[in-house]
Formats: C-alpha cells, structure tokens, sequence
C-alpha cells in the first residue's frame, strides 16, 4: 500500500512540475533578468516610430533586418500573414538558442513575456521595446522547425550621440 501511494505522489509531483513547465515557467529566456542585454519594455505612448514586420511559412520575417537608435522606443506591428504559428522573440542570440530548445521539447508552451508575440495564422500583435544598448538585439520564431529554417533576424541599435 506504501508503494502505490508513494507512486501516487510521485506522479501528482510529476504532473505539478510538467504542468509549470508547459505554462512556460522554465530557464533558458523568459527571465526578465536577460532583458537588460536588449532594452526593456516600452511605453506605447513614448514611441517614437512603428515597425511593420510580417513573418510567413517562407519561414522568413521581412523585414528581417531594422535599425534603430540607442534609448529608441519602436513600436512592431507584427502580422503573421502564413497558415502556421509565428512568433517574434527578442534576445540575445544565445538566450534565443536555449530557450528554442526549449520550445522543440515543448511545442505547445505558451509565453506572455513583452519581449515576444505569438501569433495563430493570419493574427496581428505587437511588442514595444526600448533599445537601451548599442549592439546587436536578435529575434526569431522559436517555433519547432523554424529556427533552423532560419527563422531569424536582427535589430542593429547604433549608439546614441551625445548632445
């Protein structure tokens, strides 16, 4: 009896972390720690220009290359105009490839983070960011597959010139 209820526990303990894990509460980027590296979320209001960008089963974001300044709030206007899911993560290129495997291991995880959109075919949504670093900020769509079939691009942030 001992033993069936031991297993029992186990399997409720099982099911509790799996259900945390596919509500996407797990490492590998959705620590907002990391958003330092890229920006921080913005202020819709402070905005000063807005991005379109469209992502489609070509499995390219187009455009998949934008500039912007240092401090800078964009706006993206991001449409999802193929018969899959989409999505648009920002983050550093190794936060990117962790949290992507991930994703392969969780297809169905579902995310409510500012630094990304998720997006059922033909849906729009968007995401507001400050720039706050001059670099490199990447996104991809860390759908299963999508990644590898290069499903990624960049946003160049050039540093900001003092007054």
């Amino acid at each position: 009896m001992t033993s069936i209820r031991s297993s029992a526990l186990l399997a409720l303990a099982l099911l509790a972390s799996s259900s945390a894990f596919a509500t996407g509460d797990h490492a590998g980027g959705h620590g907002h720690e990391a958003d330092a590296n890229i920006g921080k979320p913005g202020v819709a209001t402070k905005a000063t220009r807005t991005v379109n960008v469209d992502m489609s089963d070509t499995m390219r974001f187009t455009p998949a290359d934008i500039s912007v300044k240092q401090n800078e709030t964009v706006r993206f206007l991001i449409r999802n105009s193929g018969a899959l899911k989409h999505e648009l993560v920002l983050g550093t290129e190794k936060e990117l490839k962790e949290h992507y495997e991930v994703m392969k291991k969780n297809p169905e995880m579902e995310h409510a983070d500012p630094n990304m959109v998720t997006l059922a075919p033909g849906k729009s949504g968007e995401i507001v960011w400050q720039f706050t670093k001059a670099g490199k900020v990447d996104f991809a769509c860390l759908q299963p597959g999508h990644y590898d079939a290069g499903m990624k691009g960049a946003v160049n942030v050039t540093k900001a010139v003092a007054k």
